[in-house]
């Protein structure tokens, strides 16, 4: 597929060219300072794209520049991607958002939740209940990230070797089964946490389906798509267009990190939670999808009634991201006003969010600087790309949608 391309004039599409042009300067201005190594930034009104900017280099060490086609790691953009394959099985019947997760992963029987303690002195009980498929799909299942440093259960998967989601040269099912060993923080359903349950989606595809993940995904959602540069590692003849990944340093700048092993073939590990790459063309047909309720070009992958599901607060209680204690995925004041559907984040109170955001927008990020969005009341998609790990919360998404509903006449 060739690369994405704007499609509008601005102005035709509602759009103020010259509050575009403030924004393109907003994030130019940070390449020139060495904050970013380069970026892409696409706007599109009703599907057609009617402002994309790239700017800065893919690879400053090579000199190469961000173009249309660069590909990124997009990290935990991934999920709603898994969130969508899950669907397409629950539409078939194959599986429903209710059914236990041990009926498909036998390892999950008789889940025990922490109590107290830490360590080996940890003290658990039996689970009240299962863990279900929607508590996965929620990051209500009581599953962590061994990162975190906020949680006795943090440290039990630090010291199972998941610190990183994945034990060195294990593949996914033998690290689902090792996170099952694990006690759960919380009460299935009752607390929302970000955690590795959408690798535990991923294999849940690949035992319902009879595929390895990679092979479904490709199937089912990237080729009836037209995502042509989206998968778990890239070929020989995408490498040249991969961008370098970047942290960001004490002092606000950047220096290479290493990032997921993408180039040398297909991973042993397929992380249904963070492990694809792809590019603005794909990330808008992906967009795109959804905005449609679930058909794009001819193609339907789901019924409007079951984006619509996916797209809502399934919270308990209604409740926001911000209300779930203070752990490092919880405590960030963007969090305020922002619920969680079917992999995506859900703005169920704009009044309280940090930077502008319309009712029901949905989408989600990825650790290296990576978001779309999609709203549906200003039938506006937005995406952007830039490869920087931050050291913790970065300032570019409120400063993006802030600058981006600025531009927005209508």
């Amino acid at each position: 597929m060739p690369p994405l391309r704007q499609e509008v004039d601005a102005g035709a599409a509602g759009l103020d060219p010259e509050a575009l042009d403030r924004l393109d300067l907003h994030f130019a201005r940070q390449v020139d300072e060495g904050r970013l190594p380069g970026f892409l930034v696409a706007v599109a009104r009703g599907g057609r794209v009617a402002h994309l900017t790239v700017h800065g280099l893919r690879d400053v060490a090579a000199g190469l520049p961000v173009t249309a086609g660069t590909l990124w790691r997009i990290y935990s953009m991934t999920k709603p991607v898994t969130a969508v394959a899950v669907l397409t099985l629950v539409e078939e019947g194959r599986l429903s958002l209710d059914d236990p997760v041990d009926r498909y992963l036998p390892a999950f029987a008789e889940p025990r939740v922490y109590v107290e303690g830490s360590w080996a002195d940890v003290v658990t009980r039996p689970a009240a209940g299962p863990v279900r498929v929607r508590h996965l799909m929620t990051h209500t299942a009581g599953l962590t990230f061994g990162f975190y440093h906020s949680h006795p259960v943090d440290a039990l998967y630090r010291a199972a070797g998941v610190e990183s989601s994945v034990r060195p040269g294990a593949g996914l099912a033998e690290t689902v089964d090792l996170y099952a060993r694990l006690p759960l923080q919380f009460e299935p359903g009752t607390e929302w946490n970000y955690s590795v349950a959408s690798n535990v989606l991923g294999r849940l595809v690949e035992v319902v389906s009879g595929q390895p993940l990679d092979v479904f995904c490709a199937k089912r959602i990237f080729a009836p798509l037209g995502m042509t540069d989206t998968g778990f590692h890239v070929t020989d003849a995408q490498a040249d267009r991969l961008a370098e990944l970047y942290g960001e340093t004490e002092d606000g700048g950047i220096t290479p990190v290493p990032g997921l092993p993408l180039r040398g073939g297909r991973p042993r590990f397929l992380s249904g939670s963070g492990g694809l790459v792809s590019t603005a063309h794909d990330v808008h047909r992906f967009a795109e999808l959804l905005r449609r309720r679930g058909a794009l070009d001819g193609v339907r992958l789901l019924a409007p009634a079951t984006v619509d599901l996916m797209t809502r607060n399934h919270l308990p209680g209604g409740a926001d991201l911000r209300s779930f204690g203070s752990r490092p995925a919880h405590d960030e004041p963007g969090n305020d006003g922002v619920g969680f559907g079917l992999g995506v984040s859900v703005v169920t109170d704009p009044g309280r969010t940090r930077s502008p955001s319309g009712l029901g927008t949905y989408g989600w990020s990825g650790v290296a600087t990576t978001t779309f969005w999609v709203d549906p009341g200003r039938d506006l998609t937005v995406q952007f790309m830039t490869q920087v790990r931050p050291r913790s919360s970065h300032a570019v998404y409120p400063d993006l949608k802030r600058l981006v509903h600025e531009a927005v006449t209508d």
